[in-house]
């Protein structure tokens, strides 16, 4: 009898985590808190195989930016607010704005409201993204950078299962904790994916008993989520099937979790 009671008060706590964790998460808004332009890839894709584009790429065309784009949704939703009631800035004053928020610490504790950096004019970043894409683009960062961060070096040193157990022991943390978790996915040595993306929310079921699955803002797809799948089965994370990736098993690795990762 002592055994059954356990067994239930776990069952009812893993409900009650299950349900924090849900409403906590729900207060980020795919179509409110991401941007409403794409990273756009390097390469041209067939059914996830990347080829070298054919033709020459415009000049302008805004790719390499996907750890930029999740790092600044970050900081827009811990350090920034919208006032729609408000005139929009001119492009000199919203330029500074925009920095001021992508230089604060990615992973410093979000403000209070009363003390974030207003964007008036826009009721959310994905209008003011629509409204301002040009200026937005500009201000939030360089991509090159992202191909030399220390922190990349793991995906050579730390392939292990152990090490992805303990990342999605991190990514449930972060979600519970009402947090975001900005994950670099790769599959090295293949180079089939090569990519940043910021899960913001825990589904509450899986057709797979045991599977978790989460949604993800992924920067080459602003049209909606994607999903992710933990397997404690494999100990393993899997990514969905996508024109620019063929599917399947992925490693995972959280960047701007902390300083140098």
């Amino acid at each position: 009898m002592g055994k059954r009671r356990g067994v239930c008060w776990l069952g009812v706590a893993a409900a009650v985590t299950l349900a924090h964790i849900s409403a906590v998460a729900s207060e980020f808004y795919f179509d409110r808190d991401t941007f409403s332009f794409a990273n756009q890839t390097v390469f041209e894709y067939h059914q996830g195989h990347a080829s070298l584009r054919k033709g020459p790429t415009r000049r302008d065309a805004y790719k390499r930016h996907c750890f930029v784009m999740c790092r600044t949704v970050m900081q827009f939703k811990k350090f920034a607010r919208f006032d729609p009631r408000g005139a929009p800035l001119d492009d000199a004053s919203l330029a500074a704005r925009i920095r001021a928020v992508i230089h604060r610490a990615a992973w410093a504790d979000p403000l209070p409201e009363d003390q974030r950096i207003v964007f008036p004019g826009y009721k959310d970043l994905r209008e003011m993204s629509k409204a301002r894409r040009e200026l937005v683009q500009l201000n939030i960062g360089h991509g090159w950078p992202s191909y030399f961060r220390i922190s990349n070096a793991r995906m050579i040193f730390q392939q292990n299962a152990g090490y992805q157990e303990k990342t999605h022991e991190h990514l449930n943390a972060a979600l519970a904790r009402g947090g975001l978790f900005i994950g670099f996915l790769t599959t090295y040595p293949r180079l089939s994916i090569n990519h940043s993306v910021l899960v913001y929310k825990r589904k509450l079921f899986s057709p797979n008993p045991g599977d978790e699955r989460y949604l993800v803002y992924d920067p080459n797809h602003p049209e909606s989520p994607r999903e992710l799948v933990w397997s404690p089965q494999t100990r393993s994370f899997s990514y969905q099937k996508d024109w620019d990736f063929i599917g399947g098993f992925v490693r995972i690795y959280q960047v701007y979790g902390k300083w140098m990762q």
